[in-house]
């Protein structure tokens, strides 16, 4: 959520800038703003919108010309969207500029003692506490006015601050909020997101917590909170600026659905080993002794990412024998849990920035647990925090809403649970098993993605539907989890997900004609059961709509999926659910690439 860009250089920044904020669209915003100067044209220039990028840019004077600015897209907390608690804010003398991401916790406190002294506030952000912190501190240098006023903000935030007597450089700061500094030739940028970068360089540097920058535009220095200089070494982004294009498709969420067999390709790439019927996951710095040493497997996530985690303990379990479950991470760590020394933790985050997953990962380390990240971003702060972990290759996925990034998640906890399993009592034949199975998903992946038109027809039966009941049994909950999920965040349906054991147990009485139900059906053991959950809704003249391998009789529609092992069926049942939610929300119109009120990357709580 909110989105910064910087850049200091030669080039006429105010396109460069829109162009950026363009990038970060996704991340979910209300507003947007910036700032620019130059040292030919002293003094602060600034422009502000309620809206989105495009209603900025229709504001943007035709004299708008400046070498160094920041510029911000806001995703409302404190203050409703409007043009004033836009992003960037000034002081009363227009010298200072701030744009910040996070939220300031102590900001009423501070508020309270700026007005006791006088100070008449514009907006009703918390940011805007900044900005008069900043300005009215008697520090000689900018860096020092700044570091004045972290002292005594709480909260999170990744800043970027100008001066109009300090033109010639722009300081930003972090604490749980992403701030990426992007390097290059005689210019420099930052962005709370490599996306917004990538066009320009592929050189960056990931400020830590509590790490500061100043950057000019010809150098750049990190440093502590404290002015303790910090080395920083640039690393290269994979990723290339058309990672980042529609490539053809209408929506990003189409292109990144359509993206998965090659997705799910990439993350199993170099992986598989056929001598040992195992796998080989470097990045876990784990060795056999201590993997055989672990007696339960938490996972931490939130939202899509708890539902990967779902299925990954569910994949754990029935493979490497440990028992396993997964948390909302958000919950997790307000409830004073008991760490153990012999509980393996795994960390997911697609961004690997989630506030309240990083969080949870900080205080499990704070008491001496073992955590593994399961993310997409390498040199995230969740990677960085971690002990080890497996990166999920999934490459950037820009719609709001997670589509292959989840699916390659779930890949990904699979290879885990291979490589655990061989290391204790799973079998060279089973192991073998599985491999095979993984190797077939990506063919399997582009079938279903061939029978979209089919899928799009039974989206424009169901569009008219108030609510949609899920449900699934054992390995079919999460997909009916995560399938409910999608169906809400883009199509703004209520959908709700039961395991299908408990229809009778509450959920029963929902059931009516104008109350559709989602039913997963893999060819399982629980084939039968599932089957018997069927009756019970046509009996109570409910419609079905069934994700199986084979024709269902008591479906009134079936989505037929390829069969894999029984372990890894998930993974492809999930697959023409996001078609369904796609196209359904695309029936009624919906801006599915943003939905509203949702972020892609909440790092605030």
């Amino acid at each position: 959520m909110c989105g910064i860009v910087g850049y200091i250089g030669r080039r006429d920044v105010a396109p460069l800038l829109l162009e950026g904020l363009a990038r970060l669209e996704y991340r979910g915003y209300d507003s947007a703003g910036m700032v620019i100067t130059s040292p030919k044209s002293p003094g602060l220039k600034i422009v502000k919108a309620k809206g989105r990028v495009r209603d900025l840019e229709a504001r943007v004077p035709k004299r708008f010309t400046g070498t160094t600015g920041i510029a911000h897209t806001r995703w409302a907390t404190h203050g409703a969207p409007s043009d004033i608690n836009s992003h960037p804010h000034m002081d009363p003398e227009n010298k200072v500029a701030v744009v910040h991401n996070g939220i300031v916790d102590n900001a009423a406190e501070l508020r309270a003692k700026l007005e006791a002294d006088g100070v008449v506030f514009a907006s009703e952000t918390d940011t805007e506490v900044l900005t008069h912190l900043i300005a009215r501190s008697q520090a000689e240098t900018l860096e020092e006015k700044v570091r004045e006023a972290l002292k005594v903000v709480e909260g999170t935030y990744g800043i970027a601050v100008m001066h109009a007597d300090f033109n010639d450089r722009i300081v930003v700061a972090r604490n749980g909020s992403p701030v990426v500094l992007g390097i290059g030739e005689k210019e420099m940028l930052v962005a709370s997101d490599v996306a917004a970068l990538i066009a320009h360089t592929r050189q960056i540097v990931t400020l830590d917590d509590g790490e500061m920058a100043t950057l000019k535009a010809d150098d750049f220095r990190t440093y502590t909170t404290s002015g303790t200089l910090t080395t920083a070494t640039p690393e290269t982004v994979e990723w290339e600026a058309a990672s980042y294009d529609m490539g053809g498709h209408d929506t990003y969420m189409h292109k990144e659905i359509s993206e998965q067999a090659d997705a799910v390709d990439r993350v199993l790439r170099g992986r598989i080993d056929d001598k040992f019927s195992t796998v080989h996951l470097g990045g876990l710095n784990l060795d056999a002794r201590e993997a055989r040493g672990i007696r339960r497997v938490k996972i931490l996530g939130c939202g899509t990412s708890y539902h990967a985690g779902l299925i990954g303990a569910s994949l754990i379990e029935g493979l490497a024998r440990i028992p396993a479950d997964s948390e909302p991470a958000s919950e997790f760590r307000y409830r004073n849990p008991v760490v153990d020394p012999d509980t393996l933790y795994i960390a997911v985050s697609q961004s690997g920035e989630t506030y309240d997953v990083l969080a949870a990962v900080q205080e499990l380390k704070r008491k001496g647990a073992r955590v593994l990240g399961v993310v997409n971003v390498v040199g995230s702060a969740i990677a960085r925090e971690a002990d080890g972990g497996v990166y999920v290759h999934a490459g950037p996925e820009v719609c709001v809403v997670s589509t292959k990034c989840f699916t390659n998640t779930v890949v990904a906890f699979a290879l885990l649970a291979l490589h655990l399993g061989r290391i204790r009592d799973l079998s060279v034949s089973d192991g073998k098993r599985i491999i095979e199975g993984l190797r077939r998903l990506p063919e399997q992946i582009q079938e279903i993605l061939q029978g979209e038109e089919d899928i799009k027809k039974l989206a424009a039966e169901y569009a008219n539907a108030k609510s949609m009941m899920f449900i699934g049994r054992v390995r079919g909950y999460p997909v009916a989890l995560e399938a409910s999920l999608k169906l809400k965040e883009i199509s703004y349906i209520h959908a709700e997900a039961y395991p299908a054991s408990e229809l009778k147990h509450g959920p029963l009485a929902l059931i009516e004609p104008a109350m559709p139900t989602v039913a997963i059906v893999p060819n399982d053991s629980l084939l039968e059961k599932n089957r018997a959950a069927m009756e019970e809704i046509k009996a109570r003249s409910g419609r079905i709509l069934a994700v199986a391998h084979a024709e269902q009789e008591k479906a009134d529609h079936t989505i037929i999926v390829p069969k894999n092992e029984d372990e890894l069926d998930p993974i492809l049942m999930g697959i023409p659910l996001q078609l369904f939610a796609y196209h359904t929300a695309l029936a009624l119109g919906r801006d599915i690439d943003k939905p509203r009120n949702l972020a892609k990357s909440v790092t605030v709580e």
